[in-house]
């Protein structure tokens, strides 16, 4: 008997960071994966993966671009096959008090985190929802709940995504799950920006230890996700495990916005 290949996946942001690593978990369970970044870095990711014998595709598109992302579902489809789930895990992040911010980081903010979600979750969604299957998991952020000073357009925009996640798990049931996994630190190049020293990792224990002056508190589980800590929460919602699970927000930060 025939096994049947896992649904394709489509995962945006995957050039490298949590993208990367939920591209890769997926592969790892057998699934064709589309990478789409507008990096051109997602050639070589794409060609890590497919060295190891994974069918990949690297799609170098702009996720805030949406007739280039329906281009890029467009070519996955015709090489791997039918979607049968889409991570939208494109991301940029600025910082800045709303005082003093510039209005482009905003702009960028909401751009990426959340024009980029609709453009993703329409072009992949209408195809799924046509099917009468498929999965949406959109990876947001634990600022999209808990305020943090600095970054308001970051988690404006990243709330903003799991809303429009939400709306879209009611508006394509019964047919496609949409879900958010809201990571909070983890160690990649964008948390790493925000430390004195990217390369010193005693940024990682002043995260650990909170900063009571910003209101920030620590992360009870005593350290920062790695990526792969956030691919599983990712590939639980995906899974046949999750079928019965939409709407809902996993959060993966240790326990640092206590649970809220």
């Amino acid at each position: 008997m025939v096994t049947p290949e896992p649904p394709v996946a489509l995962v945006t942001g995957a050039a490298r960071g949590i993208g990367a690593e939920i591209a890769s978990a997926l592969v790892a369970q057998g699934r064709p994966v589309a990478l789409l970044d507008r990096d051109a870095a997602v050639v070589g990711t794409a060609g890590a993966l497919a060295g190891a014998g994974a069918r990949v595709l690297p799609l170098v598109a702009d996720v805030t671009d949406a007739a280039a992302v329906a281009d890029a579902v467009d070519v996955a489809e015709q090489d791997l096959g039918p979607l049968g789930l889409l991570v939208c895990a494109a991301g940029v992040l600025r910082t800045g008090a709303v005082l003093d911010a510039d209005d482009a980081d905003l702009a960028a903010c909401l751009a990426v985190n959340t024009t980029g979600v609709w453009n993703a979750g329409r072009a992949a969604g209408r195809r799924m929802y046509r099917r009468g299957a498929g999965a949406i998991v959109t990876v947001a952020s634990d600022a999209s709940r808990t305020p943090r000073a600095g970054m308001a357009a970051y988690a404006a925009s990243k709330a903003a995504s799991v809303s429009l996640t939400r709306t879209l798990g009611l508006e394509l049931a019964p047919h496609v799950r949409c879900n958010a996994v809201c990571p909070g630190a983890t160690d990649t190049a964008m948390q790493r920006a925000l430390w004195p020293d990217p390369d010193d990792d005693a940024g990682a224990a002043a995260v650990v230890a909170g900063a009571p002056e910003r209101y920030r508190l620590g992360i009870p589980l005593g350290r920062i996700a790695e990526p792969s800590d956030v691919a599983a929460a990712v590939l639980f919602l995906a899974g046949d495990t999750a079928r019965h699970i939409t709407m809902q927000t996993l959060t993966v930060d240790g326990g640092a916005s206590l649970g809220l």
